[in-house]
C-alpha cells in the first residue's frame, strides 16, 4: 500500500513539473553524467530532489529557472523544522544537487544570477564510522558454518570484505572475472566507475578458493552466471541479502545489534590498518577514497579508540 501511495505521488509530482523544467533537468543530469561519470544513484537522487523543488515552485507559479534565494531557502525549511540529523542531511544533499544544477544554468546562460549563491551550507553533524574490536572481527568471521554450501559463500565474503575494505556494493556486485587468484588481486569499479586494484590477503584468497572449488559451482546449478557470489538461486546477491546475513551472524556471536551496519567490516578494514602503522595515502587508494580527507576520518576513530585504551589502563587516566 505504501508503494502505491509512493507512486501516485511520483506521478502527481511529474505531471505538475513545467515541461521547460523538465527539459532543463534531463539536460543537466546528462552533461554531469558526461563530464564527471556520477553513479546511477547519485543521478537519480539528483533527479528526485530537482522535480521535488520544480513540483513546489509550481504551487507557487515559478519554475526553476526563475526561482529566487528566498523560494530555494523556503524549500528547504519545509524539512529543517526537525533537528535530527537526518533531516540536516537530507538538506545538504539537496543543496548539493541545487548548487550544481544553478551553476551548470550560469554557464550556459550567460547573465543568469544563481540564486543559491548566497544560501548558507548546514552544519553536518560530525559522525565517526562505527567500527568493531579486533576479537569482535574474528568472532564475525568465524560464524559461518563451512561445513555447508552457504557458510563457504558468507565465510569467503565476509573475510574478503574485511579484507579488502570493500563497500557492500562493490562486494555483492564483483563479477568472476574481477577475481585474480594466481595475483591475489581484485578489480574493483567503485564510485563514478572509477577502478581501482586492491589486494585480496592469503586467509580470505584460501577461503575464495574453497567457495570456487565447491560452493559456487553447487549455487550455479550448472549455469555461468557473471556474479563472483551467488545467491540460493544462482543470481548474483543484493545489498539486502548480504546485510541480513551480517546481521544475522553478528547476533549469533553475541555483537549488539545497534553496532553493526552494512559498512562495519570496511570502516573495521580501514581503523585496524590505521592502529597498525598504515600510512593514510596507502588506505585512500584501498578504500577509493576520491579526496584524502574522506580518509582522514579514520584518524579521528583511531585516535578515540587509544584515548579509550589510556583512560581504562592508566594508572591516572
Amino acid at each position: 500500500m505504501a508503494s502505491i501511495v509512493r507512486m501516485k505521488k511520483k506521478e502527481e509530482n511529474s505531471a505538475s513539473i513545467a515541461e521547460a523544467d523538465r527539459r532543463s533537468i534531463a539536460a543537466f543530469l546528462e552533461r554531469v553524467w558526461s563530464e564527471d561519470g556520477l553513479a546511477d544513484r547519485t543521478l537519480e537522487a539528483y533527479r528526485r530532489d530537482l522535480e521535488a523543488l520544480a513540483a513546489w515552485l509550481a504551487t507557487r507559479q515559478r519554475t526553476l529557472r526563475t526561482a529566487r534565494r528566498e523560494d530555494i531557502s523556503g524549500f528547504h525549511g519545509r524539512a529543517s523544522d526537525s533537528a535530527q540529523p537526518v533531516a540536516i542531511r537530507s538538506i545538504a544533499r539537496r543543496q548539493s544537487a541545487f548548487r550544481r544544477y544553478y551553476a551548470f544554468l550560469a554557464r550556459n546562460e550567460p547573465g543568469f544570477a544563481d540564486p543559491t549563491l548566497l544560501i548558507e551550507r548546514p552544519r553536518m553533524p560530525r559522525s565517526l564510522p562505527k567500527a568493531l574490536a579486533e576479537r569482535e572481527i574474528v568472532g564475525l568471521l568465524n560464524a559461518p558454518d563451512v561445513a555447508t554450501v552457504l557458510g563457504q559463500r558468507d565465510r569467503a565474503m565476509l573475510e574478503l570484505m574485511y579484507a579488502s575494505g570493500l563497500r557492500v556494493s562493490e562486494l555483492v556486485e564483483l563479477p568472476l572475472a574481477a577475481l585474480n587468484t594466481r595475483q591475489g588481486v581484485l578489480r574493483v569499479t567503485g564510485k563514478g566507475g572509477k577502478d581501482r586494484l586492491v589486494p585480496v590477503g592469503e586467509v580470505a584468497l584460501e577461503y575464495i578458493n574453497t567457495y570456487l572449488a565447491g560452493a559456487r559451482p553447487e549455487l550455479a546449478k550448472g549455469r555461468q552466471p557473471l556474479a563472483l557470489f551467488l545467491s540460493r538461486r544462482g543470481e548474483g546477491m543484493t545489498r539486502q541479502m548480504f546485510w541480513t546475513l551480517v546481521k544475522r551472524y553478528a547476533l549469533k556471536v553475541g555483537i549488539n545489534a545497534q553496532r553493526i551496519s552494512p559498512h562495519v567490516l570496511r570502516h573495521s578494514f580501514a581503523t585496524h590498518l590505521l592502529n597498525h602503522g598504515a600510512d593514510l595515502r596507502a588506505l585512500q587508494m584501498l578504500l577509493g577514497h576520491s579526496s584524502l580527507s574522506t580518509t582522514q576520518i579514520y584518524t579521528l576513530v583511531a585516535k578515540e579508540g587509544l584515548k579509550r585504551l589510556h583512560a581504562q589502563h592508566h594508572p591516572r587516566g
